[in-house]
């Protein structure tokens, strides 16, 4: 198996880096096994990866095979990065492979008793769109789901807290089915791993919203999809979990009939212990990326029911979501738990989820009549009927507020240059559109899929209606950022991406150690916190599906990787053996190296990044999630210093944002 190429040296990880500020996440000790036990798992991990193998042969495809495919993963996994943190360690990875090799011969006979199973919870795996990797889930039916015909069930998504001894194993033993669902359980539940403690970050977040789909697909498949009703979908969690329910429901929140964050943070600052009042301002401008606090007042377009104890540092998470909505006349529930600290305990539970009810009874409205909706980026760019398609300057404030009226649409906006309003089925017709205060009579545009919208842009503080290939043309023209094409590094490991590594001769030994060294770690990085395949090819070996189905990472120099070379005049930097210019000034190539991004000149839909995986390191992980915030913003030039404690040091020259139409801009 390819993901076996290395064992991660633990010492490397922990060796090379400063303990993060204030707090330290760093997993228990190791409780290894015994060597009868540690070769019974390597011959039942072999044993199941030929049967997979066979399956595979034979045509087996997803979801089945990734249903048996996450016991593999986790039994090899907690092998190859020698995470046993239990004394039970070794007899819960034996029982994962005996559970595997169970569902591998039943799925060779052609039954697939699990995917019928109610009652109690049940295993299930999805592949990830970003590196091919099998992830696992649990979901919970109630015991008479199905039995009745007619009847819709509620789906709530439940995120997990913060677990340092969180393996893979560990998460499939939790949720082996044992237990019976409480009785009173009354929803369809799906818990998330979420690629481990990341906080739902990064690929973290991507994780959670492929689980949704992985799970709703597979109902489809097994012609179950109209038990579950997609305006009754409630998302949760306490902590860590909290801290995810925050964010991401906050950044979608048309998904969600309600929100039930318990505890978590909600800002970096105040939040993360000895963190400066003031980062580089293009750290500061991506804390709006995952800082919730930014995206309150998107509770006006769900029901938000928070929890936390009194005694709990983290009810400020919920404090300073009350704060921001309090003069906005937007409303949310908050509970709080006299004399308790940092827990939620049953009867808790209890109350939350009658708190919930009466959202869960009206569920999602399909077409409000109202969206008040706040981003920073066009990562998140949608809400119910209004999608925003550019941003005049990303990372400040943007605005849409969109009324239905009995004549037409009356939109206010900030920080827009370009939109899409979906009309209602009953929208007049024709209509008038007040946005901005201008009112004009625009053309409404008929859809392939029979739906009428208004695509409307903003050319010289006028708006006007347009034709969606008039924007999608000049996208084509002019580089700008759009929806998931509009950075930081970081962003680009949130899709489906590929490391290249040159095969090349290097104009630079130094240089050429540090972008070797920089893959090593960031594969090593990769597969311990975001536990997945990191995919990685020689530049020889890219094909024509790769430069058109991934964002492409370049490590090396333009002579020793000759994709590089390819799309280096695309780039808006100059790169010779003796020199890199960028933003006006030069750079001794001997000792520099560039980390950016940018819009890949091989592929319209992808970015091509330069020397650089996420630009946070293995000491942010051992932290807070707080400090999984981009180091670098879009571009950035390092001077390498390499030292016999860290091979990987590095002085940062210049790094900041581009601008919205991928400009080197003056830092803010």
């Amino acid at each position: 198996m390819k993901w076996l190429r290395f064992v991660i040296p633990l010492a490397f990880l922990s060796g090379l880096v400063l303990v993060a500020p204030g707090q330290n996440f760093a997993p228990p000790p190791v409780q290894a096994p015994n060597e009868a036990t540690l070769d019974a798992i390597r011959a039942r991990t072999t044993l199941l990866n030929d049967l997979i193998d066979s399956l595979r042969r034979k045509g087996m495809r997803d979801p089945v095979l990734a249903d048996i495919q996450v016991y593999h993963k986790a039994a090899s996994w907690i092998r190859a990065l020698n995470e046993f943190y239990h004394a039970q360690a070794g007899a819960w990875t034996m029982e994962a492979l005996d559970n595997g090799l169970l569902r591998a011969r039943q799925a060779a006979a052609g039954e697939y008793p699990w995917l019928q199973q109610a009652g109690h919870a049940v295993i299930r795996g999805h592949r990830s769109r970003i590196d091919g990797s099998v992830q696992p889930y649990a979901v919970t039916y109630p015991a008479d789901y199905g039995k009745v015909q007619t009847k819709k069930w509620r789906l709530d998504v439940v995120l997990h807290g913060r677990d340092l001894s969180l393996t893979e194993v560990k998460f499939l033993h939790a949720h082996d089915g044992s237990k019976d669902a409480p009785r009173e359980q009354t929803w369809v539940q799906l818990d998330i791993y979420g690629r481990g403690n990341n906080g739902y970050r990064w690929a973290g977040e991507t994780d959670v919203i492929e689980v949704v789909d992985s799970f709703l697909a597979a109902e489809r498949t097994l012609g179950r999809d109209f038990l579950i009703d997609p305006n009754r979908m409630v998302l949760r969690g306490f902590s860590m979990g909290g801290a995810g329910t925050w964010q991401l429901g906050l950044h979608t929140p048309a998904r969600w009939c309600v929100l039930g964050p318990g505890a978590g943070f909600t800002t970096t600052h105040g939040y993360v212990k000895d963190l400066p009042d003031k980062l580089p301002p293009e750290q500061e401008a991506c804390l709006h990326i995952y800082d919730a606090v930014d995206y309150a007042e998107n509770a006006f377009n769900v029901p938000v029911v928070a929890y936390a104890g009194a005694l709990d540092p983290q009810l400020q998470a919920a404090r300073n979501i009350e704060a921001r909505l309090q003069p906005l006349n937007i409303s949310m529930k908050l509970l709080v738990a006299p004399d308790l600290k940092h827990a939620f305990p049953p009867e808790w539970q209890k109350k939350a989820e009658a708190a919930y009810a009466p959202f869960v009874q009206k569920g999602r409205d399909e077409y409000p009549p109202r969206v008040h909706f706040v981003t920073y980026s066009l990562r998140y760019p949608s809400c119910a009927w209004v999608e925003i398609i550019g941003l005049n300057r990303h990372y400040d404030r943007a605005l849409v507020d969109a009324e239905l009226t009995e004549t037409g649409y009356t939109v206010k906006t900030a920080n827009v240059r370009a939109l899409r309003l979906t009309l209602a089925a009953n929208a007049p017709n024709p209509l008038t559109l007040t946005i901005d205060g201008q009112s004009f009579s625009p053309r409404p545009y008929l859809g392939r899929n029979g739906t009428n919208s208004l695509y409307l842009e903003r050319r010289d503080e006028r708006w006007t209606d347009v034709l969606p290939q008039r924007l999608q043309v000049d996208r084509l023209r002019r580089l700008q950022k759009t929806q998931r094409l509009q950075g930081p590094i970081d962003d680009a490991f949130m899709e489906s991406f590929l490391c290249v590594r040159g095969t090349g001769t290097p104009w630079h030994e130094a240089t050429q150690k540090y972008a070797e060294d920089n893959l090593k770690r960031f594969q090593e990085e990769w597969e311990k916190y975001f536990r997945g395949y990191l995919p990685v090819k020689d530049d020889v070996s890219v094909t024509e599906d790769d430069m058109a189905g991934h964002h492409l990472v370049l490590f090396g120099d333009p002579s020793s990787n000759s994709l590089i070379g390819q799309v280096l005049d695309g780039l808006p930097l100059r790169w010779t053996k003796e020199q890199i210019q960028f933003a006006g000034k030069s750079y001794s190539a001997a000792d520099h190296v560039p980390a950016l991004l940018y819009p890949s000149p091989l592929h319209a839909g992808g970015y091509v990044v330069l020397n650089s995986g996420h630009t946070f390191h293995a000491a942010d992980f051992q932290g807070t999630n707080a400090l999984l915030y981009p180091r670098l913003g879009d571009y950035a030039i390092l001077k390498i210093a390499p030292g016999e404690k860290d091979p990987l040091a590095s002085q940062t020259v210049i790094s900041g944002l581009f601008d919205d139409y991928w400009q080197w801009a003056n830092p803010r």
